[in-house]
């Protein structure tokens, strides 16, 4: 059997039912259940993650610089949430509910299509982090490409072992419809694509001239409206790219990949996740990133990269610029088109704001990533607070009092259930 005939085999129907049942989940928060990857930072852990998308910040690779900032030592890129997390222990949803929920588009394609995240507090070695949230919205919708599909909001409170509140994230989360993303092959006839060794000599300069902003303060007053930023680039994208994000810590956790014996029981645990490969072995659905058959089985013309990928490049645009100490307030992205292997990312922007806010000087940016095709795949937006000749060092932000109620309330329930008490 073909891998196509096996991606036939597991083409799913989104259902009317299974809206009806995710919208009981609304509004409702939960621990979240999952040891990613990491589960205490260390230094190693925040060098990892970074170089594992490329970024060699010595704010984030380098104890002994880090140290001299106003920080005080390292401190973890904004997106460290992907690969850092420890189970939350706590109440469940209740049980009608979670019954009745359970097996949620089941066999659905599923991606993540951007993300809107708020950052509040730095972390730092040593430090853990938990997580709690839900479901704040869902919407049905109808596309060309995928057909019906079904936009979810997905709300997650990330905070540490001291219960602060380190980054409320907001993710867009797509089910498509397999059969129908596969029929319609829009996007087929995209060819990989191909360079000359000119055009690689292009690609370098930019490399080469690129560097963060690091200790020299980017103050607030010195910022215009309509300044461009500087050119960043991320590619060609390349199996090596895969491989070093998933070393950096990405992916394990959510899908529970591993090798041998820890595969095995895996495929046990989620079968469903599991699909045969041309060789007859059952290997993971998420290979569409790393495995050029299996992704044109379902509808596209090669392996692509991750969302959250993306994500670290566009807040590795923006760490770079802002300097040591600078602070990204919060940044909305959008993943518009794939970012296939092969492809390269031309990240560029430009400051659209600049106000005070939370008696700090912030300027609003507007960035985008630009595929070699001219395509923009991962338009953003994003607000970052920088130190100012009149206001002084940047102040942390401060989260709503009642989400800060209830990252202490959670992390109690958590102590609690640790130490085996009882209610």
């Amino acid at each position: 059997m073909t891998q196509t005939e096996q991606a036939r085999d597991f083409d799913h129907a989104i259902k009317d039912e299974d809206i009806e049942r995710a919208k009981l989940l609304l509004g409702l928060d939960a621990p979240i259940s999952i040891d990613e990857h990491h589960r205490q930072l260390s230094v190693d852990a925040i060098r990892q993650f970074a170089i594992g998308y490329g970024d060699d910040n010595p704010l984030f690779v380098d104890p002994s610089y880090a140290a001299r900032t106003r920080w005080g030592g390292p401190i973890a890129p904004p997106m460290i949430h992907s690969a850092l997390s420890k189970k939350l222990l706590g109440d469940k949803i209740p049980e009608d509910i979670r019954k009745a929920t359970r097996g949620l588009f089941s066999g659905i394609h599923i991606f993540v299509s951007g993300q809107h995240t708020e950052w509040y507090q730095p972390v730092r070695p040593g430090d853990e982090l938990y997580g709690f949230g839900g479901l704040e919205s869902i919407e049905e919708k109808h596309s060309e490409f995928a057909g019906r599909s079904v936009i979810r909001v997905r709300r997650a409170v990330r905070i540490n072992q001291r219960a602060e509140v380190v980054a409320i994230e907001r993710t867009i989360l797509i089910a498509t419809e397999r059969k129908k993303s596969r029929e319609r092959g829009k996007y087929m006839d995209i060819k990989p694509a191909t360079y000359t060794d000119e055009q690689i000599a292009e690609i370098d300069a930019i490399y080469a001239a690129e560097g963060p902003r690091g200790a020299e303060p980017r103050y607030y007053e010195d910022v215009r409206v309509g300044e461009q930023l500087p050119r960043m680039v991320k590619g060609p994208l390349t199996l090596t790219d895969m491989i070093c994000f998933h070393a950096g810590g990405y992916g394990f956790g959510p899908y529970g990949i591993g090798g041998a014996r820890v595969g095995y029981k895996n495929r046990q645990r989620v079968p469903k996740f599991y699909i045969k490969n041309a060789a007859g072995i059952p290997d993971v659905a998420q290979r569409l990133h790393w495995e050029n058959e299996w992704s044109q089985s379902i509808g596209n013309p090669m392996a692509y990269d991750y969302g959250i990928m993306r994500e670290c490049w566009l807040t590795h645009y923006l760490t770079d610029w802002m300097g040591d100490d600078g602070w990204l307030l919060r940044q909305h992205d959008e993943m518009r088109k794939f970012n296939y292997i092969g492809d390269t990312q031309f990240i560029t922007g430009e400051v659209v704001g600049k106000r005070v806010e939370n008696g700090n000087g912030v300027v609003d940016l507007e960035f985008r990533a630009t595929n070699q095709r001219g395509e923009v795949t991962a338009p953003a937006t994003a607000t970052v607070a920088l130190p100012s000749r009149e206001f002084g060092p940047v102040v942390l932000p401060e989260p709503d009092p009642a989400v800060r109620r209830k990252a202490i309330a959670m992390m109690a329930r958590h102590n609690e259930l640790a130490r085996g008490t009882k209610r």
